[in-house]
C-alpha cells in the first residue's frame, strides 16, 4: 500500500516562498508520474504541476508557470514543489499524487493521494 505524506505548508506573505515535500512509503515510485493538485472553485482538485518518472518532463498549470518548480529525488522516494512569488490566490490545501507509468494525460488518473498540506498566503 502506497502512502504519501506532504509537509512544508504554512503561512507566508505575498511574494514569499515555500517548499513542499511529498514522501512516499510502501513502494518505490521510480516509475511513477508524480503531481501536485489543489482545490479550485467548481472542481474538487485542479492540476498544478506534474513530473515524469525520470524527471525529464515537467508540466505546469498556466497560473503557476514561472513561479512554481517541481522536482523529484527517486533515491529518497520524495518529490518537491518549490513555490516562489506566492500570491493570495495560491492559498489552498496542496495534495501530492502519484500514478504508475507515464502518458500524455499527466493532469488526471492519479491513483494515490496524500492528505494535503495547507498553504496560506497573506496580502
Amino acid at each position: 500500500q502506497v502512502q504519501l505524506v506532504e509537509s512544508g505548508g504554512g503561512l507566508v506573505q505575498a511574494g514569499g516562498s515555500l517548499r513542499l515535500s511529498c514522501a512516499a512509503s510502501g513502494r518505490t515510485l521510480t516509475w511513477y508520474t508524480m503531481g501536485w493538485f489543489r482545490p479550485a472553485p467548481g472542481k474538487e482538485r485542479e492540476f498544478v504541476t506534474a513530473i515524469s518518472p525520470n524527471g525529464g518532463n515537467t508540466y505546469y498549470a498556466d497560473s503557476v508557470k514561472g513561479r512554481f518548480t517541481i522536482a523529484r529525488d527517486n533515491a529518497k522516494n520524495t518529490w518537491y514543489l518549490q513555490m516562489n512569488n506566492l500570491q493570495p490566490e495560491d492559498t489552498a490545501v496542496y495534495y501530492c499524487a502519484a500514478k504508475p507509468g507515464y502518458n500524455a494525460a499527466y493532469y488526471s488518473g492519479y491513483d494515490y493521494w496524500g492528505q494535503g498540506t495547507q498553504v496560506t498566503v497573506s496580502s
